[in-house]
């Protein structure tokens, strides 16, 4: 049975991917309330402190519930960093499960964010949901950060735990990163070029989300990323070419390390080619599955 979705609870909402969801929900009609860590602005805010416990009736008598809060992870990984970017995510979902579990009027579904980082570096292997998780700071907590979601499965709401790869959007994230470079002709790609990159365009992952809300059979981990994938080498060309510029000064691997560090080993070079499975068997049409078209409709559209 396809959820009605009336009312909506959101965290990270003013994150790249919360507020593209949040003006969508809008859009369609449904009452979209915030989880927000600052003092509410009005009355689709409900404050919290994810290190805290959350008050069972704040999050009762929603149909959804969409976790996408976490600290940033780019940046060098300091150890200060790695205990934020860690806790931020498997506290804040411990959290507010076990508020939705004990909630007088539980949601149908409540969604989280995870990355596709729980892979790990994977060379040229082909993954999907029912692949192992691999190695490395970002699997770890990507591991801790889906299991922090079981007490909420255990009192019968149907969880789903999105797995996220590069979000195209020309707001935030990776591409406006880029773009910067890429438009004055000094981009290029990053080590070797040979690293998988699994990708979506930002209306498909927030389609994907509502996808996800109304489709009951989909519960576990679903990877939210377009069907073709591409390396780094054919991403950066393909995005030379939609911005009609050359990309000719490759960024060597030993100087990511350098700069960045583990950030840069498992962000920038690790390769990641990863299908997604569950969205296609559950029925969900891409709008945007071709690379060039995702560029063009991002920056052009």
């Amino acid at each position: 049975m396809a959820l009605d979705s009336h009312r909506v609870l959101v965290t990270g909402a003013s994150g790249l991917i919360g507020r593209a969801l949040v003006s969508s929900l809008k859009l369609r009609g449904v009452e979209a309330v915030s989880l927000v860590r600052g003092t509410p602005a009005g009355r689709d805010q409900i404050q919290w402190d994810p290190a805290r416990p959350l008050a069972p009736d704040s999050v009762s008598g929603f149909d959804a519930v969409v976790h996408l809060a976490g600290e940033t992870v780019v940046g060098r990984w300091t150890n200060a960093k790695r205990a934020k970017i860690r806790d931020s995510r498997v506290t804040g979902t411990r959290t507010l499960a076990h508020a939705l579990a004990k909630a007088a009027k539980r949601p149908r579904v409540l969604i989280t964010s995870s990355a596709i980082g729980y892979y790990g570096d994977r060379g040229d292997d082909v993954l999907n949901e029912k692949s192992a998780s691999g190695t490395g700071f970002l699997a770890d907590v990507c591991r801790e950060w889906e299991a922090a979601s079981q007490p909420a499965a255990d009192a019968g709401i149907r969880t789903v735990q999105i797995r996220t790869g590069v979000v195209l959007s020309a707001e935030g994230g990776a591409l406006k990163k880029m773009l910067p470079p890429f438009r004055m002709g000094i981009g290029g790609r990053l080590g070797s070029g040979r690293q998988w990159m699994s990708w979506i365009h930002i209306q498909d992952m927030v389609g994907a989300i509502h996808h996800a809300m109304k489709t009951d059979l989909l519960q576990g981990p679903v990877n939210c990323v377009a069907p073709k994938p591409v390396t780094n080498a054919e991403f950066t060309e393909t995005l030379a070419g939609v911005l009609k510029r050359p990309a000719v000064f490759p960024v060597p691997a030993f100087a990511i390390q350098t700069l960045f560090g583990q950030m840069g080993e498992e962000v920038l070079l690790a390769s990641q080619r990863v299908e997604p499975a569950r969205l296609v068997t559950s029925g969900y049409p891409f709008q945007c599955s071709e690379l060039r078209k995702a560029l063009e409709n991002v920056l052009q559209g």
